[in-house]
């Protein structure tokens, strides 16, 4: 159970800035303007991340910065790169610092950097470039989830989460369908200033619309936590009572982004080597973003009735069998299903584990695990470009990075089926413990 009160309506203090009021019962107008520029921000992320997928082909073949397979992928690690670093550090920024101010300079970076990769007068400076932006990216899924976790009333926190990163594969959707017509007509820099649009337009909402949230105090987190903890930070995440858990979130989510990124980097280049042309490679593509749109949605639904953690359990299962039936080659037809299935699962299952993690841990470090998560992850988002890049060097096909991926997901369900362990263990404990009613910190409904 999570005592963290939820927000209503920012009120203007002296200093100009919309804070969050102490309790809220329901999700008010400007709560729900700054949920939707948090989303949008989102959409700019997703985008941003799949777009070097759908130009690497372009950049291999056309920019004359002599790329290989192996060094495309290490370019395409860069920007993931960024994201460790970025979410690792913004999400304790957004704890410290304000939720508010880490949103708008993280969006105000990647919107920057990307739009200067269109600039790009070689592999170096593009990698470099895109390494920057990542700090961006990476630090602005934490933050904004973190903020829209205290705008929203507890019982749809879960839900919300989740549905907050369906942004992540519509932005990929909106990069491959982009990509079809613009690429062949306008070459591969006109698809980083898409991220104009972020700059210009949402940054300046969310200047307007997103309220800065009140530091978190220990009266409003649990007893326990008083007790166990008085200081938020890293090193609150690993000890007791949040050891065994932080590392376990921090893994599951490194293998589940492993597989999703690993996909979003080199599906569209894999597709064209399995024979397919630029425009079907790419369709492939939004299959899968497709995929992930409906696993936002339907994991929402299926996480607010079932619990986060047993769902992700299931689609993780799904996504690493829809990825083997793949190495299978079935006909075109189930490869587009299987790869709807693939996006339902590898980023439904990320989805889910965004919404364990900001209901499992009090408000003073709720940013952070949030950060400390996704950063770690990002190994897994780091290495799926360079894994890719070097399978298929080595001679061993499309088929080995299928496997690879499908390998992941495997990994990701059963470590989530540890975690459902973990936190079934910990209420039979606090049952036992507590007679009365409180509530032991981690034992949240996830």
């Amino acid at each position: 159970m999570n005592h963290t009160p939820s927000a209503a309506a920012p009120e203007r203090t002296q200093d100009g800035v919309h804070h969050l009021p102490r309790a809220s019962a329901r999700l008010s107008k400007r709560s729900a303007a700054a949920v939707l520029v948090c989303w949008l921000l989102v959409v700019f992320d997703g985008y941003d991340l799949i777009v070097y997928g759908t130009v690497q082909s372009a950049l291999i073949t056309d920019t004359g910065w002599g790329l290989t397979k192996a060094t495309a992928g290490t370019v395409g690690s860069m920007a993931f790169l960024g994201m460790m670093i970025g979410a690792i550090f913004a999400g304790r920024m957004s704890d410290s610092w304000g939720r508010r101010r880490t949103i708008i300079a993280c969006a105000a970076l990647f919107s920057l950097f990307t739009i200067l990769c269109a600039f790009s007068p070689n592999a170096f400076v593009f990698g470099g470039l895109r390494l920057l932006a990542g700090i961006g990216l990476g630090g602005l899924v934490p933050s904004a989830n973190a903020l829209v976790a205290e705008l929203v009333p507890a019982k749809w926190r879960s839900t919300i989460a989740t549905l907050m990163m369906s942004g992540v594969p519509i932005g990929g959707s909106i990069a491959a369908v982009a990509g079809i017509p613009l690429i062949p007509a306008f070459g591969w820099p006109v698809m980083f200033l898409v991220a104009a649009v972020a700059l210009l337009v949402v940054v300046p909402l969310g200047m307007r619309f997103l309220p800065e949230t009140l530091p978190a105090t220990l009266e409003e987190t649990l007893p326990a936590a008083k007790n166990a903890n008085q200081t938020g930070g890293f090193k609150s995440l690993l000890r007791a009572p949040y050891l065994g858990m932080s590392l376990l979130f921090a893994v599951s989510t490194l293998v589940t982004l492993f597989a999703w990124y690993g996909l979003g980097t080199w599906l569209p280049n894999l597709m064209q080597l399995a024979g397919y042309n630029l425009g079907s490679a790419l369709t492939f593509a939004l299959a899968l973003n497709l995929g992930a749109v409906v696993g936002s949605v339907a994991t929402a639904w299926a996480g607010t009735r079932f619990g986060p953690i047993p769902t992700a359990i299931a689609a993780a299962a799904v996504a690493a069998v829809a990825l083997a039936v793949l190495v299978a080659g079935p006909p075109v037809g189930l490869v587009y299903v299987m790869l709807v299935l693939a996006g339902v699962g590898t980023h439904g299952t990320q989805c889910l584990i965004i919404a364990a993690v900001a209901s499992h841990y009090p408000a003073h470090l709720r940013g952070t695990a949030l950060g400390w998560a996704l950063g770690v992850g990002r190994i897994g988002a780091v290495a799926a470009p360079q894994v890719g890049g070097l399978l298929l060097a080595a001679g061993l096909g499309v088929n080995s990075n299928f496997l690879a991926f499908a390998g992941a997901a495997a990994v990701a369900a059963i470590l989530l089926g540890a975690i459902g362990t973990k936190i079934k263990t910990a209420k039979i404990t606090a049952a036992k413990n507590q007679p009365t009613n409180t509530t032991s910190v981690g034992a949240s409904n996830v």
